[in-house]
């Protein structure tokens, strides 16, 4: 069988201003669009088997909405729900698009609006019909690029990080670029709650880098992998637009090196899988316990501002602040019954597999720590790209126990304990070895 791909890019923008999501407590209305966010995607067919994949320049969706936009999408194409496969970015420069309880009572700065997503579902539709009408014979190359130095782990930027990004290159039969899907893992968070424009952050560059050398028609789709310790905090020098072009466009020359280093060929079967997975909510401390946490976070937080700390230590310690108001906020929900009620609605979660050729494309609901991708890829019976944002998020971050004894933000505001981080990994692992013997 021979193969086809087919791309789109469209525009997914808000049509007027918009609180901008990513970081609690402040009003952070739209003043301007810096770059347009982006629905992108790819359709591949070979034979009777086809696939699509989408990336989607916002911070997260809930799990209920991102199945809508799934089954509208796979409707549009005549796929299986398990065979589309679509992801947000995580940049912290769009409008609201979930509800997420640990914010804490914010009603009127995280006010949805439905104008805004029944946009996004029509528009991500509409780019998977354009992809698949574009379809043209072409071929495909798995590469890896090299991105040390764009950012680390920001905890310790000695500490895990995963230097390696998968990237996917499509070209058209006469050798011109079609497509190119980045896969990396690290916070969009370049620009902070002070930035009020619209952008996807660095991942812009990033595209803008990869067009620029290998066609301007090129669709560039930017998918984060697992990143929940995970950003540039130790890696930049200010959280500015000209940081986040320096990052992007470092990240965009690894990947058209490696897609330049003489491409192979692949080989192009395609399958896709998809499996529920039971996850359960930790026993959340009660709300004196959380209170006392959140206190001790904010005095050391005032002690290194006091003593003049340096900016990375500072920021650890404001964001572990957040996370222990998100503690509270999840113990006053779940008291008033707001946590049930919405976990009622994300679930069922779901992990997600897709077959490209010789490698997997692992889809994973939430932020999970870096070391939930490494236990993936290092075990998984093809070779494993592995992506966040898939089908949800989880009203928090799964960690690792590590981290639940060393605390700070992502550990003290989690829903779930480590044990869910594991059960993503098994299911994922199954997914995969089943798609390496040809069972989708």
């Amino acid at each position: 069988m021979n193969l086809c791909a087919g791309t789109a890019t469209i525009d997914i923008s808000p049509k007027s201003p918009m609180q901008l999501d990513g970081y609690p407590h402040v009003r952070r209305v739209a003043t301007g669009t810096h770059d347009p966010l982006l629905a992108s995607a790819l359709y591949l067919q070979n034979g009777d088997e086809a696939v699509l994949l989408c990336a989607l320049d916002l911070l997260m969706l809930n799990g209920d909405f991102a199945r809508r936009l799934r089954q509208r999408a796979a409707a549009a194409i005549n796929l299986p729900e398990s065979h589309v496969f679509i992801s947000c970015t995580h940049t912290h420069s769009a409008p609201v698009t979930a509800r997420y309880l640990p914010f804490g009572d914010e009603a009127v700065l995280r006010a949805l609006d439905p104008a805004f997503l029944a946009q996004i579902e029509a528009q991500t539709a509409q780019a998977a019909e354009q992809a698949r009408a574009a379809a043209q014979p072409a071929e495909l190359t798995w590469r890896t690029a090299d991105a040390r130095g764009v950012g680390g782990n920001r905890h310790d930027p000695n500490g895990p990080t995963d230097s390696e990004a998968g990237v996917l290159g499509v070209r058209s039969l006469a050798g011109a670029w079609l497509a190119v899907a980045v896969i990396y893992g690290m916070h969009p968070t370049v620009l902070h709650e002070d930035s009020t424009l619209v952008s996807s952050d660095f991942p812009h560059y990033t595209r803008l880098h990869i067009r620029e050398q290998l066609g301007q028609d090129v669709a560039v789709l930017y998918h984060t992998a697992p990143c929940g310790n995970q950003s540039p905090r130790y890696f930049v020098n200010s959280q500015t637009f000209a940081e986040a072009e320096r990052l992007g466009r470092k990240l965009g020359a690894a990947v058209v090196a490696t897609l330049r280093a003489a491409p192979e060929c692949a080989g192009t079967p395609l399958a896709g899988a998809l499996c529920p997975v039971a996850l359960y909510p930790r026993h959340l401390p009660a709300v004196s316990t959380a209170e006392k946490q959140l206190a001790r976070y904010r005095a050391e937080h005032e002690e290194l501002l006091v003593a003049g700390a340096k900016r990375p230590r500072v920021r650890t310690a404001e964001v572990a602040v957040f996370g222990a108001e998100g503690t509270v906020a999840l113990v006053t929900a779940a008291g008033d019954g707001r946590l049930a009620r919405l976990l009622a609605d994300l679930q069922p979660f779901e992990v997600q597999a897709l077959r490209i050729g010789e490698v997997c494309l692992v889809g994973l609901p939430g932020e999970l720590f870096v070391e939930y991708s490494f236990a993936i890829k290092r075990r998984a019976a093809l070779k494993t790209a592995v992506v966040a944002f898939v089908n949800g998020e989880l009203q928090g971050y799964i960690v690792t126990p590590q981290a639940v004894a060393a605390g700070g933000y992502e550990a003290a505001g989690r829903l779930f304990e480590p044990e869910a981080g594991d059960r993503l990994v098994a299911t994922a692992l199954n997914l995969v070895e089943r798609l390496a013997v040809g069972a989708g």
